[in-house]
């Protein structure tokens, strides 16, 4: 199924739709090799891959993903999304943020308002998210957003071109 993207307003941030309008602030942390170190995606080299990446969206099955504008100067600071993973019957989030934007709770923020608003749509009540061992940062995030280590695990980039030792983590609601 494909997913009408609601735009969510949360304390700093409007979560909001992407488009390709959005190309130029987007390649601003996805062509950023910090930001894109220990995502799945590799470092967009140019702002045509981001272009791409803008484009495909829109045929993401079981799969929210949103902009997110900080509303004290309405810059698009990050992205993220939240998907159904049907084979588990589990919801899974990430996010990225511009570099400059790192450590000052928008991470934790966002994908807060992800889960709510979730569990609110389609009562979800399992989830998971993993990070790269390497980058503990990420694992406090989705530690104040309520799950618990379950186990470690290993995940690559999309074009192989790296592998990373990760750790898993789940929440259930009742």
């Amino acid at each position: 199924m494909i997913f009408d993207i609601p735009t969510i307003e949360t304390e700093r941030l409007i979560l909001r739709p992407l488009t390709v309008d959005d190309a130029e602030s987007v390649f601003e942390w996805a062509g950023d090799e910090r930001v894109a170190e220990y995502m799945i995606y590799p470092c967009h080299k140019n702002i045509e891959i981001t272009k791409e990446w803008l484009k495909s969206l829109k045929n993401l099955e079981n799969e929210y993903t949103w902009g997110f504008v900080r509303k004290s100067d309405g810059m698009l600071i990050g992205s993220g999304g939240i998907r159904f993973r049907a084979d588990e019957k589990v919801w899974s989030f990430g996010y990225n943020f511009r570099f400059d934007c790192w450590g000052k709770g928008y991470a934790t923020e966002s994908a807060g308002h992800m889960i709510k608003y979730v569990c609110s749509e389609h009562n979800a009540h399992e989830f998971v998210a993993e990070h790269a061992v390497d980058n503990p940062a990420s694992g406090r995030v989705i530690e104040k957003c309520g799950l618990e280590f379950a186990y470690y695990s290993e995940y690559s980039k999309f074009d192989g071109s790296r592998k990373f030792r990760s750790k898993v983590y789940k929440m259930k609601i009742k």
